[in-house]
């Protein structure tokens, strides 16, 4: 499945070349398809490590960051999070970085994978203030750790406007996009955020936190990490069931300015995939689709 213009192909007999020429120890171990996102390609090797393959040359700037600032920041954390082993080089058949991380047991969070909603929330909430409160090491907001989602909502109205337009006329009265528009631009209207920078994961999305014996064991993919404000962090609790949102907030104390910022990112990120992935991935489509209807009936009954 292709999804981006300037996208890289893989295999399972380019991954094996690639082993064989730069990790031979492991190029023997068995090989299976691990899944795919919007990013990377992976593969599970053996029974204790993951290969990780950007999708495009955009993309492999995000695997060299996770091999810099995650052996970092996984000493200060009390969830594991990917240990990268081995930093890959572009090769003739993939010209591109690609990485090796030690396995994490787990499933993907979802109702079949989580026994207490309202403790996975106050629980995501929890590694949430321990990232953003962990000390920046040096790191701004520069490079590879700018991202747009730190930043501010307003640098991404002409962006969002035009997504949103897209969506009036692919998704028709499926969403109300009037009101995810309304919603959007009273969010611009507010304050903008002024307190300081602190290290972001970008995306945390359920597939990208990982279930153990019914509670949050591990986050997945930094791809998405970045310094900046903490307001878009929080934008993915509305892919999460209500309970888990409430106990979220509330474990968290946010501020009403903090969630009507939060919810605003939630739906630009909502909005955007809809727009790009429309004709191209539509299981991804359909959770951008998923997130924007629990916004709206979040608002309806506010």
């Amino acid at each position: 499945m292709t999804l981006h213009q300037d996208e890289v192909a893989v295999d399972e007999m380019i991954v094996r070349s690639l082993l064989e020429a730069q990790r031979p120890e492991w190029a023997g171990l068995p090989l299976s398809p691990a899944g795919a996102g919007t990013d990377n390609t992976m593969y599970r090797l053996g029974d204790d490590l993951l290969v990780r393959l950007p999708r495009t040359a955009d993309k492999a700037r995000s695997l060299r960051k996770e091999q810099r600032w995650l052996p970092l920041l996984a000493p200060l954390l009390a969830c594991p999070i990917p240990e990268p082993v081995h930093a890959g080089t572009p090769a003739a058949g993939f010209p591109l970085a690609w990485s090796v991380y030690r396995w994490i047991d787990g499933a993907e969070a979802n109702p079949d994978t989580v026994q207490d909603w309202v403790a996975f929330g106050a629980d995501l909430a929890a590694i949430v203030r321990e990232l953003h409160h962990i000390d920046l090491m040096g790191a701004t907001r520069t490079d590879d750790l700018s991202w747009y989602r730190g930043g501010r909502l307003r640098a991404c109205d002409q962006w969002i406007s035009g997504c949103l337009d897209d969506c009036r006329t692919t998704v028709g009265p499926e969403l109300d996009v009037e009101t995810l528009e309304q919603l959007w631009r009273a969010a611009l209207a507010l304050p903008e955020p002024s307190g300081p920078h602190g290290w972001l994961h970008g995306d945390l999305k359920p597939t990208n936190l990982l279930a153990r014996s019914g509670k949050l064991h591990a986050v997945i993919d930094f791809g998405g990490l970045s310094v900046g404000f903490p307001d878009a962090e929080h934008a993915t609790v509305w892919d999460l069931p209500p309970d888990a949102r409430r106990a979220y907030w509330d474990t968290l104390d946010l501020d009403e300015l903090t969630w009507a910022r939060a919810r605003a990112w939630a739906i630009a990120v909502g909005v955007s995939g809809i727009s790009y992935y429309g004709h191209t991935y539509p299981a991804f489509v359909a959770e951008c689709h998923a997130r924007l209807r629990a916004i709206l009936t979040d608002a309806a009954a506010r």
